[in-house]
């Protein structure tokens, strides 16, 4: 396995791009390299409190090297009793390259001149390959005779991609095999950029934008606000396809804020597509993205163009390919299942909800409600800011999981399981969300299980019945504010929650005559 050591400090400019971070820095030079089969064998990094361009006698260090168990931040006072302390561990990697124990360098914001003199001599003097950002002590590097195969400044860059490029630049020397990783760990990310695409973490990771979207709704109903507030609503409606296209590209790319910003590009040229248009134009920004900087790289790009390249031109294609090609297509996926859902009320709005109610548990049980069901409400909020299968949502889960647990509190079999579901029943009211607390009472009574779907069942029929818009993950309170029918919601949410806890308690007094007969 090849060797190579780090030296550098946290730089100036490097310092808001992620040298205020020491450790993720250089944790990620190291997640890289180990994907490329390359061992982080040494490291000598001055991580100031500061950037270096503002340097005072207060500023202060700390160095970070590489011990047996992996970083290590060895010494901490001022800056200048650091910048000695670091002389002293550059000798020990310098003499470390001599002995032929170090296979390649890597500098990030380097002092070739002064701190990091003995190991760049070193390097010179056994030609091993060096890689770095920095652009004047890249420089100096190469004036001084080192075998620099690979650098650039750091304009642009991210911790990310400039680890990338750092190993790319070795594997490429070495004719090793590597692929970018995005996990914390090579051995978990298996590399494959298409496994990365997953619609429910991009639509759950985009919630809260609905959720603003969705407060905004209400606030705009109160009438005295409704004129100020209401163009706002239209405002967030419009930003939607963005917000799903950044996290879309970010998560796919793994890039961060080269993800990021392709997934912004991608987002506003997307905005025609609706949220579907969004994702579409997100996914392919972010796989274009993480192609375009390993072909950058590949092509001994510098980081910075190389950023550039992949968040521009990515974000740029994915966007230009639904702005041109894929908007009706997407804006016509996303009418069809408003429509089919419409379909469903039209035909009978009181069967819908019963169905969708009695469903909907199974569903969150068996993985599919946020695989399936939550899209699904969010498409359906993307034109009015509150959703059918949302408003069964809050009914049928978090009302009746209210229900299960606030039974329990008032009248639990065990005395102990009054503090089991107090905190559940607290979230389920005060955030509209935790319906997992119901699972322990579920779970280990089946006629408790069979009482939640029967609650949620008739929830949701009467959601149906006053023919109610809502949405979840709102305090209980709030909830109402949201919905086309605030009293239909509000009455159908007290239905569920009264359904199910006096059944409940039925169900527990019923369970402790038996024991006590027993």
């Amino acid at each position: 396995m090849k060797k190579i050591a780090v030296i550098g400090s946290s730089g100036g400019h490097l310092f808001v791009l992620g040298g205020n971070n020491p450790q993720a820095l250089l944790e990620e030079i190291i997640n890289q390299a180990k994907a490329a089969s390359i061992e982080v064998s040494h490291i000598a990094f001055i991580a100031a409190s500061t950037s270096m361009d503002h340097v005072t006698e207060q500023t202060v260090g700390t160095l970070w090297t590489k011990g047996k168990d992996g970083l290590l931040p060895k010494f901490e006072d001022r800056l200048e009793k650091t910048n000695d302390e670091a002389i002293t561990e550059c000798k020990l990697i310098a003499d470390a390259i001599r002995k032929g124990e170090v296979d390649g360098l890597v500098m990030v914001s380097a002092d070739p001149k002064g701190i990091n003199a003995e190991v760049l001599k070193a390097a010179t003097e056994m030609k091993i390959p060096v890689a770095g950002t920095g652009g004047s002590s890249m420089a100096a590097a190469r004036s001084l005779g080192a075998n620099v195969i690979s650098s650039s400044g750091t304009t642009g860059s991210t911790n990310r991609t400039r680890a990338v490029g750092y190993v790319s630049a070795f594997a490429s020397e070495w004719k090793q095999k590597y692929t970018p990783v995005i996990g914390k760990t090579a051995e978990v990310d298996s590399g494959n950029i298409l496994k990365r695409i997953h619609l429910r973490s991009i639509m759950m990771s985009s919630l809260p934008a609905f959720i603003a979207m969705a407060l905004t709704l209400a606030v705009g109903n109160i009438p005295f606000l409704k004129e100020s507030v209401g163009p706002l609503f239209d405002t967030l409606v419009g930003a939607l396809p963005i917000v799903v296209a950044v996290v879309a590209a970010k998560q796919v790319s793994g890039l961060d804020e080269v993800g990021i910003v392709a997934g912004v590009v991608a987002g506003v040229l997307s905005v025609n597509g609706g949220i579907l248009g969004g994702i579409v134009g997100g996914v392919v920004a972010g796989i274009l993205a993480s192609y375009l900087l390993q072909w950058s790289f590949r092509m001994r790009f510098p980081a910075t163009t190389s950023s550039l390249v992949a968040g521009a031109f990515g974000g740029l294609a994915g966007g230009l390919l639904v702005y041109f090609l894929l908007a009706p297509i997407t804006l016509w996926a996303g009418n069809s299942i408003r429509q089919l859902i419409q379909v469903a009320l039209d035909f009978n709005a009181i069967l819908a909800g019963a169905i969708a109610g009695l469903l909907i548990w199974p569903a969150i049980i068996g993985g599919v409600y946020h695989a399936a069901i939550l899209p699904i409400v969010l498409l359906e909020m993307e034109t009015q800011g509150n959703s059918f299968l949302g408003a069964v949502d809050m009914v049928g889960l978090v009302m009746v999981s209210a229900g299960i647990t606030l039974a329990n509190i008032i009248a639990p079999k065990v005395k102990s399981e009054a503090s089991v579901a107090a905190p559940g029943f607290f979230v389920n009211m005060v955030f509209g969300t935790f319906v997992e607390a119901a699972y322990p009472f579920m779970f280990s009574d089946k006629w408790v299980f069979a009482l939640a779907l029967f609650s949620a069942m008739v929830g949701g029929a009467f959601v149906g019945f006053f023919n109610a818009r809502g949405m979840g993950y709102l305090p209980t309170f709030v909830a109402p504010t949201v919905s086309n029918n605030p009293f239909g919601f509000a009455a159908s949410m007290v239905i569920a929650l009264v359904l199910s806890c006096v059944l409940t308690i039925i169900v527990n007094k019923m369970a402790k005559k038996k024991e006590t007969e027993a």
